[in-house]
């Protein structure tokens, strides 16, 4: 009997201590690690948007997928991102198609100036036309994740009301935003972003038409106080994985990658807005008496009809590479208005 009560008490004590053993020993190493490049800083929006869809695909894989996050040029730079990931120095990459639009002539449609109300409609409708067209310069690639920032907006020292206050105002802008202020009479600069603060100040440049949120992130608003409710154009972002690496993914894996793709556009979009609307515009507007200027409607008519023609050129010069440029930008009209409607 003591012998039977002491064997008990043994398999009791070993039975305890299990979970204690078992606890001390080190998580289960992910199954599939991914490399995720991405060219500006991890605090910007676009980098918001990367940590969140790593941390969703680890969660949803219960913890089978590591993503290993190289943002800010770390692992590759704006011009290397798309190559970069072809050459597997990344598995997959985050970059900018508005910025290359030789590379990417049918998306480039998306960064005209087309009246997308705010980065929810436009992400929604970038992700929406590219699964319909499904452009073949994405070829060799899986998109995983696209969305775009909002308009961008004239944001300026003095208030921009009409043509004539902006005629000759040196501002600066990026990519689409070029010709759209070129077209309004404005005398576009080209400049990185970091370098703004500091142009400003040496009134080296009157402003920047660009999203909001470097209202707040880059102090603009102590010198620009003035922000002029027309939006213009948008930047289009595009996460890709070479297709090779996609189709030596496991199943489920995939099936989740897919999931988080649907999401993205509205999830981006909505922190981006908000962002910007309750966040940088909220600050600035109480922190630095910031004022949202208004155009007339007979003004912002005028200033419509001066873009228009940069849509009919993009419609006529694509048309002519053989690409369906006209029912392209139809269909993104369509579908932004369906999204603005909350379809």
């Amino acid at each position: 009997m003591k012998r039977a009560a002491s064997l008990s008490q043994l398999l009791l004590s070993v039975a305890a201590a299990v979970p204690l053993v078992l606890g001390t020993l080190p998580a289960r190493a992910a199954d599939v690690t991914l490399t995720y490049a991405f060219f500006a800083p991890a605090g910007t929006f676009p980098g918001r948007q990367m940590s969140h869809w790593a941390e969703e695909l680890k969660k949803r894989t219960n913890g089978k997928v590591e993503v290993k996050l190289f943002p800010g040029g770390t692992l590759l730079n704006a011009r290397d991102i798309y190559d970069g990931v072809s050459k597997g120095v990344a598995d997959i990459g985050l970059g900018s198609p508005s910025y290359d639009p030789g590379r990417f002539p049918l998306t480039s449609g998306m960064a005209m100036p087309l009246g997308f109300p705010n980065a929810v409609v436009a992400s929604q409708t970038l992700w929406a036309i590219t699964k319909e067209f499904k452009p073949k310069e994405y070829e060799g690639y899986k998109i995983i994740a696209m969305f775009t920032g909002e308009p961008g907006y004239i944001q300026s020292r003095a208030p921009v009301r009409s043509a004539a206050d902006i005629a000759g105002m040196k501002l600066r802008a990026a990519g689409t935003g070029v010709p759209v202020l070129k077209a309004l009479g404005a005398a576009p600069v080209g400049m990185p972003m970091p370098e703004v603060p500091q142009a400003v100040q040496t009134r080296v440049i009157d402003g920047t038409m660009t999203s909001r949120e470097v209202l707040q992130d880059f102090r603009l608003a102590e010198s620009l106080k003035f922000v002029t409710d027309y939006p213009s154009v948008i930047v289009a972002f595009a996460a890709v994985m070479d297709q090779k690496r996609w189709d030596g993914l496991p199943a489920d894996v995939k099936k989740v990658i897919d999931e988080l793709a649907d999401e993205m556009p509205v999830w981006t979009g909505k922190y981006h807005d908000q962002q910007n609307v309750g966040g940088a515009m909220a600050w600035a507007q109480q922190t630095h008496k910031l004022q949202v200027v208004s155009l007339t409607p007979a003004e912002k008519t005028a200033w419509d009809n001066k873009l228009a023609p940069m849509v009919s050129d993009w419609i006529t010069e694509m048309n002519a590479k053989g690409l369906p440029a006209t029912r392209y930008i139809e269909r993104a009209k369509a579908l932004r208005d369906q999204f603005a409607a909350g379809k």
